[in-house]
């Protein structure tokens, strides 16, 4: 019996962002265009053209950084209902290909084309056929990677871009990965990578020629393992067409930085009411609450805590105000965000036998939710988010 091989699709759109504003206006095409915050702000870059990107510009750089770099750029504001728009045609054409696609963000999906050869040909073929659709429909290119698995799916991708197409058949795995550098791993960043370096590692290839035990001896169990096997190629993770989210979140960057513990509370209620309001849109609860909060000059602190499943949004402003106490702030503080992750699905009035006014908020948080999607999301507000001097 011939074993059937897995191929697996990675598509990728081109400087996704940036691509789209140069097809809706003519005027930016040919130029460096950097979509994300106000070049005169403390933000960061969203999406840089292959025009910017020649000049150094790329996505979260601090956006001050882009204009030093690239100051003919035309600096453009993220357009974000007008990307999912465009992201929701680019799906429905993947659709059309395979049942099976497992989005990662607006910009790239995977799609497992295995045994779809009667309907669209070779797997080669089809994704050809995806990127013809693609920019026939949409005016936009995209690169792609076809693969037996995953990882080496979106490893290819990323080779030829834009506009480009990388296979690797089954059977050329490891022969694919060995020149590349170790960075291209999942799970090697800069300090794995360094770490590796002190090894004489900085290929992939001198990588498949270290021992597993090293590895596991170095990085523990399951990291070591995790690292043997990718190098490789081993991947057995199937396409998830309908995986939830991870995690939900909010941040903000300040445009003067500040240590004021006042401002940076009033800031975290805020943003834990707007994750509360997207955890309850899609009847999501999370258990585990991250602060974060980056530093000057740029050192980013990470502090979580994991108790029930909330989607309370003064639930979550407690939790990661708790956090927020424990820190000195011996620095200004650039940045601050708050976030959820371990989700599951809520489990409305769970909380009332413990604590009655939990219910009472639950009740009350979705009349607010229906009024913010009938009149906007500042018609109802916690009294602390009132400007005392601006109530109304």
């Amino acid at each position: 019996m011939v074993e059937r091989h897995r191929a697996i699709a990675h598509v990728d759109m081109d400087a996704f962002y940036a691509s789209v504003e140069q097809r809706d206006r003519p005027e930016l095409r040919g130029r460096p265009v950097v979509v994300g915050a106000d070049p005169g702000g403390r933000g960061v870059v969203s999406a840089a053209s292959y025009e910017a990107r020649v000049f150094g510009v790329r996505s979260a750089m601090p956006i001050s950084k882009a204009v030093r770099l690239c100051p003919q750029a035309a600096f453009v504001p993220v357009d974000m209902p007008k990307y999912q728009a465009v992201s929701a045609e680019i799906m429905a054409i993947l659709a059309d290909f395979s049942p099976v696609v497992e989005p990662l963000s607006v910009d790239e999906a995977f799609v497992d084309l295995t045994g779809t050869d009667r309907l669209h040909g070779t797997p080669v073929d089809a994704v050809a056929a995806m990127k013809t659709r693609i920019r026939c429909e949409t005016g936009l290119t995209a690169s792609a990677g076809l693969a037996p698995n995953k990882f080496l799916a979106k490893v290819a991708s990323d080779l030829r871009k834009p506009d480009g197409l990388v296979v690797v058949a089954p059977g050329e795995e490891a022969a694919f990965l060995a020149p590349l550098g170790v960075e291209r791993i999942w799970g090697v960043g800069k300090v794995t990578a360094a770490e590796l370096a002190t090894l004489g590692i900085r290929t992939v290839g001198q990588l498949q020629r270290l021992s597993p035990a090293v590895l596991t001896r170095r990085f523990g169990a399951a990291h070591g393992a995790h690292l043997a096997d990718l190098a490789v190629g081993r991947d057995d993770r199937p396409v998830e067409p309908f995986s939830p989210p991870k995690s939900m979140g909010a941040e903000t960057t300040f445009d003067v930085d500040t240590r004021d513990r006042s401002r940076l509370e009033v800031e975290l209620r805020a943003q834990a009411e707007r994750v509360a309001r997207e955890l309850r849109s899609e009847a999501l609860a999370g258990a585990c609450i991250t602060l974060k909060l980056r530093l000057v000059p740029w050192q980013t602190l990470t502090r979580s805590h994991t108790a029930d499943p909330t989607q309370d949004g003064l639930e979550i402003y407690r939790r990661a105000q708790t956090l927020l106490s424990r820190e000195p702030l011996d620095r200004p503080v650039r940045l601050i965000g708050v976030s959820v992750s371990h989700l599951g699905p809520a489990a409305a009035g769970q909380l009332d036998l413990l604590d009655p006014a939990a219910l009472r908020r639950e009740r009350l948080a979705h009349v607010v939710d229906r009024l913010a999607r009938r009149f906007g999301d500042g018609v109802v507000k916690p009294a602390s988010l009132l400007d005392p001097e601006h109530p109304s």
